[in-house]
């Protein structure tokens, strides 16, 4: 199961030093919107041996009167609705205003865990003033400061201790490929799952998922069997744009987990955005597999090799990781459609495969000794042995005598040799050094 903790607060309380903190990154999406300009921030943290995603709701810049605080509180809403936990951030700076009361009050009627992070105390007497935030009523209460990181990790702690080992959403088909349907919203997800399901007579059945309104569908027909895992029927709780895009980014991460490819849907009219970059990049990072669909071509003007230069402008974008199949497809007009469901196939049987060690130190020993490790500090970095380990993501260990001195050049040409002799395309890689 997926775990996803919101972090929320008024402006200027220190929720995106605190996230940057989490993921030891910055990771950002900027949206161009007519008269706002915001950052959307979320990704993946690791503590205590535990992964969960982290989202940061942080800060719209109104334009209008009264917008504003009607505008953070239906983020606080959307967190309390599709979070599991939720990280509520205050300033001991300035103690508690009427934003910091309202929030409160949404929060204090949810069955989530709140944690109330009390930010900006590092010394004794702010120590002091943050007890000022008892009378908000939390009794899961942390002082820290997100910029210091002083206080950070009992907070961590207490996050984790509130994840529950729990099998996957799935009751059935528990073997099967999973598909999951992601990308921004209006690009044409749900056209896609309709021309997938809807216009054959297929084999279906609504598998009952942990997210509230993500719709697992078991595909049967034509040999070809499947789970599908819809992120499109996004329900619009309001028409502001901004509330539908921070539930698609929700719903897309909580589908990411559960799914072994992810099918990341761009609107060929309005080409890759920094938000579509961000969702591969959040794919990569998960080690999904992933496939590359460019909807609505049937509305794109062509000219010829309109479709290679699309290509190729595409993958400049999606750069380093840019071995992932593309393919241009109309989903109203159902062009393409089913090459759709072969490829990404093909990208699980790639994701899935086992090389034998015997096989893989035949072939990747060959091109270790066409090109060697370039020598650092006068060492001769040599790799005596390379495996493939046990686990989901491809990942390989190569042995060598110095694997601290491989520097990230080397390592891109052995991954580019992985994947010209083995088929690893729409796959990432994980490569690790061990001491031999």
């Amino acid at each position: 199961m997926s775990y996803t903790v919101a972090i929320v607060g008024r402006p200027n309380v220190g929720k995106s030093t605190l996230f940057n903190r989490l993921l030891e990154q910055r990771k950002a999406i900027v949206d161009d919107i007519s008269g706002v300009t915001r950052d959307r921030q979320y990704g993946v943290a690791d503590w205590a041996g535990k992964t969960f995603n982290v989202i940061d709701t942080g800060g719209f810049v109104p334009d209008t009167q009264d917008i504003f605080e009607k505008e953070i509180r239906k983020q606080v809403r959307i967190a309390i609705d599709e979070a599991d936990a939720i990280i509520f951030m205050v300033d001991v700076a300035v103690g508690i205003t009427d934003l910091d009361d309202a929030m409160a009050d949404l929060l204090r009627r949810s069955k989530k865990p709140v944690f109330l992070a009390v930010n900006k105390v590092d010394n004794g007497e702010r120590e002091l003033e943050a007890n000022e935030f008892y009378s908000l009523g939390f009794e899961k209460f942390y002082t820290l400061s997100s910029l210091s990181g002083t206080g950070s990790g009992e907070l961590l702690d207490a996050v984790v201790e509130s994840m529950k080992e729990e099998d996957s959403a799935l009751t059935d088909g528990m073997d099967l490929p999973k598909f999951a349907i992601i990308g921004q919203p209006n690009v044409g997800k749900s056209s896609l799952l309709n021309a997938l399901i809807g216009s054959e007579r297929t084999i279906v059945s609504d598998i009952a998922g942990t997210t509230r309104d993500t719709i697992h569908t078991h595909y049967n027909l034509f040999q070809k069997e499947f789970i599908l895992i819809d992120t499109a029927g996004i329900r619009k709780k309001s028409k502001e744009k901004d509330d539908l895009e921070f539930y698609s980014i929700i719903r897309a991460i909580k589908a990411m987990d559960e799914a072994d490819v992810c099918l990341l849907v761009l609107d060929a009219e309005k080409g890759v955005t920094a938000q579509d970059v961000s969702i591969f990049s959040l794919a990569v990072r998960k080690g999904k597999g992933i496939v590359i669909l460019v909807n609505k071509w049937d509305l794109a003007e062509k000219e010829t090799n309109t479709a290679r230069d699309y290509e190729k402008t595409l993958k400049q974008k999606l750069a380093p990781f840019t071995d992932v199949p593309v393919l241009f497809i109309s989903a109203k007009d159902k062009t393409r459609i089913f090459k759709v469901i072969e490829i990404a196939l093909s990208v699980y049987d790639c994701k899935s495969q086992k090389i034998s060690t015997s096989k893989l130190n035949d072939t990747m020993l060959k091109a270790v000794e066409a090109y060697h490790a370039p020598v650092v500090r006068g060492h001769s970095v040599k790799i005596k042995f390379i495996t493939q380990l046990p686990t989901v993501v491809p990942s390989f260990a190569f042995f060598t005598n110095y694997p601290d001195d491989i520097k990230l050049p080397y390592r891109n040409y052995l991954e580019n040799q992985l994947r010209t002799h083995f088929n690893f395309k729409g796959v990432p890689i994980r490569i690790f050094f061990r001491k031999k």
